[in-house]
């Protein structure tokens, strides 16, 4: 099997590609990534002289470039997205582009290489947020920020490919991942960073926010599940099954790296923020046989212990221009 994986070099793709070398040895992985702020080599340089990894640095709007790094393959996994909402707000064309175009540029090359298996991996922003219960995959579609708007587009477009032209795709949306490896622009690293380095933490709004966390790893075995055995043109939940507010989430970062609540730091929400994240994942439970395998305190126990021992991974990112560095506004 020779597998395209886009956005490979990104955080969850990484994990992805890690994980599937190991348990998949005869396969091939060729990851095709544009190496923007967040896709980063280091990541994945345990993997980069393994015979059966392929990189190839280029970006998914290019219809050459796609041509070239699907030639030969069997499947594609699409990671690869512009995903952080307050660069979205600032700035939707990016997102726009890549998110929507991006993926349409995928599936017309895998409908014209005749693909055998296309996922698209999306996100639970595309819901919106739900005050009480939680989302099943029929519920409504109601993005609030053009970050969510964009991923719509492109998990509907690649939809759309499965019925008009027969394109065995299936899609996933995810809620809140963390672990290893991931950028500071989400924020339990950008959280970790900032209390490793000295530094307070901003915290949107009232800190009432409630969202899903899901281990990076966990993510990685739902969409593999799908991948070996989902069926075309059906979309897939995937969470964790751990629900808390930011603001809990907030303490117990302070409490697992011995800071009190006056590293807090309280800034002004962002526009459009909602409220609560919740999934349904009785579907991908039931017939795909997935449940979340980390309990959320194991997860980010290991998830922390990884960021104070690889410095040497985030320090040269603190002079970066990240959110996680600059642009909070204090609440007065």
């Amino acid at each position: 099997m020779r597998i395209l994986v886009t956005g490979g070099c990104g955080f969850i793709g990484s994990h992805y590609i890690r994980k599937h070398l190991q348990t998949h040895s005869d396969d091939q992985i060729v990851n095709l990534d544009a190496l923007t702020y967040a896709g980063r080599k280091e990541n994945l340089l345990d993997v980069e002289n393994n015979s059966h990894y392929t990189f190839i640095h280029g970006n998914i709007c290019d219809p050459n470039m796609v041509k070239k790094a699907m030639g030969g393959c069997d499947q594609v996994v699409h990671f690869a997205a512009e995903t952080q909402v307050d660069k979205g707000i600032e700035d939707p064309s990016i997102f726009l582009k890549t998110n929507v175009m991006g993926t349409y540029t995928l599936l017309e090359e895998a409908r014209k290489q005749n693909i055998q298996k296309f996922i698209t991996i999306s996100t639970d922003e595309v819901y919106g947020h739900i005050l009480e219960g939680s989302f099943t995959e029929k519920s409504l579609l109601n993005p609030r920020n053009p970050y969510a708007a964009s991923k719509v587009g492109g998990e509907r477009l690649a939809y759309s490919y499965s019925q008009t032209y027969g394109l065995d795709v299936s899609i996933t949306r995810c809620s809140n991942n963390y672990g290893p490896y991931q950028y500071p622009d989400k924020v339990i690293p950008v959280f970790l960073i900032r209390l490793l380095s000295g530094k307070k933490v901003p915290l949107y709004g009232d800190g009432l926010h409630v969202r899903d966390w899901l281990y990076v790893e966990d993510h990685c075995a739902g969409i593999e599940r799908v991948r070996e055995r989902g069926k075309k043109g059906e979309v897939y939940n995937i969470g964790g099954g751990t629900e808390m507010t930011n603001l809990e989430l907030t303490k117990t970062l302070l409490a697992a790296v011995g800071k009190t609540e006056n590293e807090i730091e309280w800034v002004e929400d962002r526009p459009g923020h909602d409220r609560r994240y919740s999934l349904d994942i009785t579907k991908i439970a039931n017939e795909l046989g997935y449940k979340p395998h980390y309990p959320f305190k194991e997860g980010l126990a290991y998830t922390i212990e990884w960021y104070k021992k690889n410095e040497g991974w985030w320090m040269p990112l603190l002079n970066e221009k990240a959110s996680f560095a600059t642009n909070w506004k204090k609440v007065q």
